[in-house]
C-alpha cells in the first residue's frame, strides 16, 4: 500500500502544483492586461515626458557604429588587442598563459574528480570499507590543491582585467588629452556624443567581456578536447561525433538568432551616455535653472531621456529572455538529450569489447564514468554555443571603443566631421551668390615671437557661418588692443583661432607659440587642489620649483590683486577647498589675474575678465601688465579701460571691422 499511496500522493502533488501555477499565471496575465488598459487610459488623457519633450544630445549624426561579427570586427579587435597586450613577453601575456594553465589544471581536476567519485561510490556499493577510507582520504588531501587551482584562476582573471583596462584607458586618455583633442572632439566633431561614457563604462565592460569570453571559450574547448579524446579512445568515434555535429548545427543556428545583440548593445551604451549627460547638465547649470524656476521643464527632459533608456532596456530584456529560452533548450536540454543518446549507443551494442567484458559492477562503473564525461562534454558544448552571445556583446563594445579611438586620431590630425546646415536656400539666395566654404585647416600658422598678424584670415565657425570674409591686422608686442562689437560678431571666434582651438579656414596667422599666449576668461576655471594650485595652474608645484618661483612671489601677486588675506587663512598655500564654491565671482577673476602675472606671457587675451572687479583694482592690474610687458587683447564694454589700450578692433557683426589707433578723440568718445 505504501508504494501505491506514495505514487498517488506524488501524482496529486503534481496536479496541485500545475493547478496553482496555472492560477498564478492567469492572475499575472489578468493584472498585466488591466495595467496595460490603465496605462492606455492615462496616455489618452496625458502625454508622457518623452512625448512632450524633443531634445538632441550634442549630435546630429544619427548613424551608430556598425556592430556585427565579421572581418571588420576581428580587424578592430586585433588593433585593440595590441594596445591591451603590448608584447608577447609582457606581464599581460604572461597572465593569459597563467589563465590557460589554470584552465588546463581545472579540467584535469574535473577529470580526476569524475574518476575518483566513481571509485568512492563504487566502494560504497560493494561495501569495501578499507577502500572507501583510502579513497576518501585521497579526496580530502586533494581538495586544497583543487581550491588553489580555482583561486589562482580567479586571481589571474581579475588581475589581467585590471591590467588591460589600465593599458587601454591610458592609451585613449593620452590621445584624448593630446593637444586640444578633448575640446575639439566635443565642439568641432559631432560623431561622438559622450566620450566620457566610452572612456569609463564602455572600456570597463569591453575589457571584462574580452577576458570572460577568453575564459568561457578556452575552458569548454579544452574540456571538449579532453573528453573527446577519452571517449573516442574507449567508446569509439561515433559517440562524441554526434555531439560535435550537434555543436556545429546549434552554433550556426543560435549565432544567426543573436545577430541583433551587437546593435542593441551599442544603442544601450549610447542611451546610458545620454542619460548621464542630461544629469550632468542639470548639475552644471543648476544656478541658471533655479533662477528661471525651470525644475519642471528639466524634470521632463530627464524623464524623457530616462524613458528612452528604459524602453530600450525593456526591449533588450525581452530579447534576451526570448533568446535565453531558446538557448536553454538548444544549448542545454537538447544537448544533454543528445548526449544521453550518444552515450547509450555503445551500451546497447552487444558486441562492444569494453562493455561486454567484466562483471555488471564494472559495466556500471564504465557507464557512470563515461556518462559523466559525456554530460561534461555536453555542458562544454552548451557553454561554447552560449559564448556566441558574449561574442555579439563584444562586437558592440568593440565598435564603440574603436569609434572613439578613430575619432580621436582623426581629430588630432585635423580631420573633422560635422553636420552643417544648408544655407544656400535661405532668403531665396542663389547657390552661386554664396561664397564657397573653405576647408578646415587650409590656412597656415607661423610661429614668431612678439607679434600677432592676421593676413586675410576668414572667421568661420565650425557650423560654416562666415563672420568675416578676410581679417587682416597686425599687433606687435607692447600694443594693447581693445576688441569690441556686438555678440556673435566674431570676437570669440578670433580668440579661438589664436588659441588654435578652431582650425584656420584660409590665409596666414602669425602668432607666438602656445606657451606665450595666455587666456583669461570671464568665468575662470578653478582646479581641484590647493590655493597654490589655483595661482600656478596648469603647472604643478614641482614645475614651479624648477622654474625658481617661491611662495613669497605668489604672495606678491595676491597683494597686487588684493587677495593677500587668502594665504593668511588656515592652511595657507596648502589649504584644499572646493574653490569654485568657496571664492566669490570677483575673487575668482582676481585669482585669474594673479595666474596671469605668474606666467608672464608675451600676449594675454582678457575676455570680460574684470567685470566683477572694482575699477580701482582693475586699473592697478592693467598698469602692472604694462610694467611687465604683457601685451593685452581685451574684450570689455567698460569705458574706463580705453585709457589702458593703444588700438581698438571694432567688429559690426555684419562682416565689417575697423582696426585703428586710439587717439584723444577716440578715447573721449569711448569714455
Amino acid at each position: 500500500m505504501a508504494p501505491s499511496f506514495s505514487k498517488f500522493t506524488s501524482r496529486t502533488d503534481v496536479k496541485i502544483g500545475l493547478a496553482a501555477s496555472a492560477a498564478i499565471g492567469a492572475w499575472i496575465i489578468r493584472n498585466s492586461l488591466q495595467a496595460s488598459k490603465n496605462t492606455n487610459i492615462k496616455r489618452a488623457t496625458r502625454l508622457s515626458p518623452e512625448e512632450q519633450i524633443q531634445y538632441m544630445i550634442k549630435e546630429k549624426n544619427k548613424k551608430s557604429p556598425r556592430a556585427q561579427i565579421d572581418a571588420k570586427f576581428f580587424a578592430e579587435l586585433k588593433k585593440l588587442w595590441k594596445i591591451m597586450f603590448p608584447g608577447l613577453w609582457s606581464k599581460e601575456s604572461g597572465l593569459m598563459v597563467l589563465i590557460a594553465f589554470s584552465l588546463i589544471s581545472r579540467s584535469m581536476c574535473d577529470l580526476w574528480l569524475i574518476q575518483h567519485t566513481t571509485l568512492i561510490e563504487g566502494s560504497i556499493i560493494t561495501m569495501d570499507l578499507p577502500e572507501f577510507k583510502k579513497l576518501l582520504t585521497q579526496f580530502f588531501i586533494a581538495m586544497p590543491m583543487i581550491s588553489l587551482v580555482n583561486n589562482v584562476l580567479k586571481w589571474s582573471i581579475g588581475e589581467v582585467k585590471l591590467r588591460i583596462r589600465t593599458n587601454l584607458t591610458l592609451h585613449l586618455y593620452q590621445n584624448y588629452l593630446k593637444g586640444f583633442t578633448y575640446y575639439q572632439v566635443t565642439n568641432l566633431d559631432n560623431r561622438i556624443s559622450n566620450a566620457d561614457q566610452v572612456l569609463t563604462t564602455d572600456i570597463d565592460k569591453f575589457c571584462e567581456t574580452v577576458i570572460d569570453l577568453y575564459s568561457n571559450i578556452s575552458k569548454p574547448i579544452l574540456d571538449i578536447s579532453i573528453y573527446l579524446y577519452r571517449l573516442t579512445t574507449n567508446l569509439g568515434p561515433s559517440t562524441p561525433g554526434i555531439m560535435v555535429a550537434y555543436l556545429l548545427v546549434s552554433g550556426v543556428f543560435l549565432t544567426f538568432l543573436r545577430k541583433p545583440t551587437a546593435k542593441m548593445t551599442v544603442q544601450e551604451q549610447k542611451l546610458e551616455g545620454e542619460f548621464r549627460y542630461v544629469n550632468a547638465r542639470l548639475i552644471t547649470n543648476s544656478e541658471e535653472i533655479a533662477f528661471y524656476q525651470g525644475n519642471h521643464r528639466e524634470q521632463l527632459t530627464l524623464l524623457a531621456s530616462f524613458y528612452k533608456l528604459t524602453r530600450h532596456l525593456r526591449n533588450f530584456l525581452n530579447f534576451r529572455v526570448a533568446m535565453g529560452f531558446i538557448d536553454n533548450i538548444v544549448a542545454k536540454y537538447v544537448a544533454i538529450t543528445v548526449g544521453f543518446y550518444a552515450v547509450s549507443r555503445p551500451f546497447f551494442a552487444k558486441n562492444h569489447n569494453l562493455l561486454t567484458t567484466g562483471t555488471e559492477n564494472d559495466r556500471f562503473k564504465h557507464y557512470y564514468t563515461y556518462g559523466r564525461m559525456m554530460v561534461k562534454m555536453a555542458e562544454g558544448i552548451g557553454r561554447l554555443v552560449l559564448s556566441g552571445r558574449e561574442m555579439n556583446k563584444l562586437a558592440g563594445l568593440t565598435a564603440r571603443v574603436t569609434q572613439l579611438r578613430t575619432v580621436l586620431d582623426e581629430v588630432y590630425q585635423g580631420n573633422y566631421k560635422r553636420t552643417m546646415m544648408d544655407r544656400n536656400s535661405q532668403n531665396g539666395t542663389a547657390e552661386s551668390d554664396v561664397p564657397m566654404l573653405m576647408a578646415p585647416g587650409s590656412g597656415r600658422i607661423i610661429y614668431q615671437d612678439k607679434i600677432i598678424r592676421f593676413d586675410k584670415v576668414p572667421l568661420v565657425t565650425p557650423n560654416g557661418d562666415i563672420l568675416i570674409k578676410e581679417l587682416s591686422f597686425e599687433v606687435k608686442s607692447g600694443m594693447n588692443v581693445l576688441v569690441c562689437g556686438p555678440n556673435g560678431c566674431g570676437k570669440s571666434s578670433m580668440f579661438r583661432m589664436l588659441g588654435e582651438l578652431w582650425p584656420i579656414f584660409g590665409g596666414t596667422l602669425t602668432k607666438p607659440p602656445k606657451g606665450k599666449l595666455f587666456y583669461v576668461p570671464q568665468r575662470p576655471y578653478m582646479t581641484l587642489g590647493t590655493l597654490r594650485d589655483q595661482v600656478i595652474y596648469p603647472q604643478t608645484r614641482e614645475e614651479m620649483v624648477r622654474r625658481g618661483r617661491t611662495d613669497a612671489q605668489l604672495n606678491k601677486f595676491l597683494e597686487l590683486v588684493q587677495l593677500s588675506y587668502l594665504s593668511a587663512r588656515e592652511g595657507g598655500w596648502d589649504a584644499v577647498e572646493d574653490w569654485m564654491d568657496v571664492l566669490s565671482g570677483g575673487e575668482k577673476q582676481r585669482i585669474a589675474m594673479a595666474r596671469l602675472f605668474y606666467h608672464e606671457p608675451q600676449f594675454a587675451i582678457l575676455d570680460e575678465c574684470t567685470s566683477a572687479v572694482s575699477v580701482d583694482v582693475e586699473g592697478q592690474m592693467y598698469q602692472y601688465c604694462r610694467e611687465m610687458g604683457i601685451t593685452l587683447f581685451t574684450v570689455s564694454h567698460r569705458k574706463s579701460l580705453w585709457k589702458h589700450h593703444d588700438h581698438y578692433l571694432q567688429m559690426d557683426g555684419r562682416g565689417a571691422y575697423v582696426f585703428e589707433p586710439i587717439d584723444n578723440e577716440t578715447q573721449e568718445f569711448g569714455s
